[in-house]
């Protein structure tokens, strides 16, 4: 199967105070699955993961129903606080949902040591209990504290989201690669090669990201690597078919079955 391991729908209505913006247009409207679809069928890919994008369990449940309604939604990323004095019994709850592979608190605005605070750690302990994995939407500030939880949760399964979000605009974020290869050296650290061109600024030619993409091959392998559209945020910096394509030029041929399908199958257990 290829499948996308990153992508979003949302309602507008549902986003009231929320990002995005108005003034970001290419993304400031309704996104649902009529919209990705034919994109999907253009590409060959054969199913998402669809991901959340506010802290909220209304959201998740927004998620769920559609992914009950179309089955090209293998699995759903959700959020519930995991902080909350019952997020054990939350995390056992959303479990009960056979499309609900893991959750992702948003932890990229929060302060760098938000997950090192104890509080998460029932929860989190939770989620390897019942199966869920950990999506850490995290900046690259936060990886030393990433680091340091999934030391202390080595069962729990975790993905970096859209490789930490380096500053390739800038020109890259001193201590990233260093502080990426130490996540790269535990076993249940992966990544996802997503979200690498809304960070590029103008630097969005196959040459600007090799780099990044070369760094994280060789940090994660290809055996841990899943490849994402982080649509439709994508749409702020290029389009489905052309970053799809950029990345089966970057990544090895003979890594094309697990990148672009069989990492994601497997880690989201999606079957």
């Amino acid at each position: 199967m290829r499948i996308d391991a990153h992508q979003h729908f949302w309602l507008m209505a549902a986003r009231q105070g929320e990002w995005p913006p108005p003034e970001l247009g290419p993304i400031y409207r309704d996104f649902l699955p009529p919209d990705l679809l034919p994109l999907l069928l253009e590409s060959g890919i054969d199913g998402t993961v669809l991901v959340q994008t506010l802290s909220s369990e209304a959201d998740t449940a927004f998620m769920l129903d559609l992914a009950a309604k179309h089955s090209f939604i293998r699995g759903v990323v959700g959020w519930t606080d995991l902080k909350a004095p019952d997020a054990p019994q939350r995390v056992q709850a959303l479990a009960s949902h056979p499309k609900l592979k893991g959750l992702r608190p948003m932890v990229q605005a929060e302060a760098a040591d938000w997950l090192d605070d104890p509080a998460i750690d029932p929860a989190a302990a939770a989620m390897a209990d019942w199966g869920l994995s950990f999506d850490a939407l995290v900046l690259p500030p936060h990886l030393p504290s990433l680091l340091r939880f999934a030391r202390r949760h080595p069962a729990l399964p975790i993905v970096i989201d859209h490789a930490a979000k380096p500053d390739i605009a800038g020109g890259g974020t001193p201590g990233w690669a260093e502080d990426m290869a130490a996540l790269g050296g535990l076993p249940n650290v992966r990544c996802k090669l997503s979200g690498l061109l809304t960070e590029a600024g103008e630097r969005t030619g196959i040459d600007d990201i090799r780099p990044y993409v070369e760094r994280l091959i060789a940090l994660f392998g290809t055996e841990r690597l899943l490849w994402g559209s982080d649509w439709p945020v994508l749409r702020l910096a290029g389009d489905y078919p052309g970053w799809l394509e950029m990345c089966r030029r970057l990544v090895p041929a003979a890594a094309h079955d697990a990148v672009f399908g069989g990492n994601a199958t497997t880690f989201y257990r999606l079957g």
